[in-house]
């Protein structure tokens, strides 16, 4: 078995397990559960309380103490077990602080996941720039078929969604009805992951350390001092505004198309019964966006891309703002979906690589670690608590939301963030700085 190949599959599971609950997990609370927003809506926080410092701290983990391959396998057959525990929950408090854990062992994992891949790649004379996003476009499509499979066997709205009894089966010994399945498969997958990592190519940390070194060094907190540089501390403020913009996607996306069921000539629309395979066309998306990736970074540099990226993440929200469920209406939600494609890959996969093209190979894994903080932390922190304020305060009458004022305030908000980009960030391009990650 060829070393692409296994990280094929590593890239597959490592998004497959985390697409089978996350852009459903709105709905499953409110609607499957009839969890009241005050009960629920600090659930959307765990994925940014974990991802402060988590995955940072097992970055520094990887550069000195443990292999990434093991340190890995661990996080992911810890996540699957908290899965398996969230299934069989009926309390929203016990589900926040049982989802919290479960993320503090996933979120690593993302960037993790990264390293490890760079790591295995080069050391097998690989150029990553080329070879990476034909693997990380896996990841893209078990996130798919994850969806695909929550919205076919665990939305009770779906004609196929009593088809099978794994949920029932697996009640019996949990406690929960057949939605539970998103985090069933989700569980199962995370543990065969785990299992199957402790098959790849060792991967030692550097443990790189002269003597005398200052104690921040000693500890593996180096890529913090990464702040302390103009372009790299501007280029962490503006992964946390797009982290926000993301999280902004994966709270509101599905509840968005949900709710023009309450419009009565739409609760039988495709756009409410198959929502998460509408959802859906965004990853389908990015696996074409991926692709692109080096064609874009050699011929317009990182500055650029990024800068496409907020350009469509304006795009996105903007759309969705005009969207409805048939007519024109339909073609924009569609076409918002295939801009996410480009919003999310040219800056989350290109943002990585530049991370990793940056940073000295002895702090790598923590800088990446410390990248993953920034948007997924305190990012998606930033965007779930600032957008449930607004929302309720401004776009929120009788229970009911204006989703247009609130996609188009999002699109406003991704505006002033590619404005202030294109403005402060300063980099010039240089073809030969992609090219040197292969080394």
């Amino acid at each position: 078995m060829s070393i692409k190949f296994r990280l094929t599959v590593m890239s597959f599971f490592q998004f497959f397990v985390w697409g089978a609950w996350l852009t459903t997990l709105g709905t499953y609370g409110f609607v499957f559960k009839g969890w009241s927003g005050q009960e629920f809506g600090a659930v959307f926080s765990t994925l940014g309380i974990a991802s402060i410092a988590m995955p940072a701290l097992m970055g520094i983990i990887a550069d000195r103490w443990m292999n990434v391959e093991k340190l890995y396998g661990i996080l992911h057959i810890l996540y699957g077990v908290s899965l398996f525990v969230i299934a069989g929950t009926d309390n929203p408090v016990d589900f926040f602080w049982i989802l919290l854990l479960g993320m503090c062992f996933y979120m690593p994992t993302i960037s993790l996941s990264n390293a490890l891949s760079y790591k295995i790649l080069k050391d097998n004379g690989y150029d990553v720039v080329k070879v990476f996003p034909p693997i990380r476009v896996w990841g893209t499509i078990g996130f798919i078929v994850a969806m695909w499979f929550t919205n076919l066997f665990s939305d009770p709205h779906s004609p196929l969604a009593f088809g099978i009894d794994l949920g029932s089966k697996v009640a019996s010994v949990f406690g929960n009805a057949i939605n539970a399945n998103q985090f069933y498969f989700a569980a199962f997958g995370a543990i065969a992951l785990g299992i199957y990592s402790f098959t790849l190519p060792n991967c030692p940390p550097a443990r790189l350390i002269e003597k005398g070194a200052p104690l921040t060094r000693k500890l593996g907190l180096d890529a913090f001092r990464l702040f302390g540089e103009k372009k790299m501390a501007l280029f962490f403020v503006f992964s946390m505004f797009l982290g926000a913009a993301l999280q902004l996607t994966n709270m509101y996306g599905d509840a968005y198309l949900k709710d023009f069921q309450n419009i009565p000539a739409y609760t039988k629309s495709v756009v409410v019964e198959y929502s998460t395979m509408i959802i859906s066309i965004s990853q389908i998306s990015e696996t074409l966006f991926i692709l692109t990736i080096p064609f874009f970074l050699r011929r317009f540099g990182i500055k650029r891309v990024i800068l496409f990226s907020m350009i469509a993440w304006v795009l996105r929200f903007g759309f969705f703002s005009l969207g409805e469920p048939e007519g024109f209406g339909l073609l924009l939600i569609i076409m918002s979906n295939i801009i996410y494609g480009m919003a999310f890959d040219f800056f989350n996969i290109s943002g990585s690589l530049f991370v990793e093209t940056t940073t000295d190979s002895k702090i790598r894994s923590s800088a990446q670690g410390v990248f993953m903080m920034m948007t997924n932390g305190f990012g998606a922190i930033l965007g779930s608590s600032v957008s449930g304020f607004v929302i309720q305060q401004y776009f929120t009458v009788d229970g009911l939301k204006d989703w247009g004022g609130i996609w188009m305030c999002f699109a406003i908000y991704a505006l002033i963030v590619a404005i202030a980009f294109g403005l402060l960030f300063k980099h010039k391009h240089n073809p030969n700085d992609v090219a040197n990650v292969a080394h």
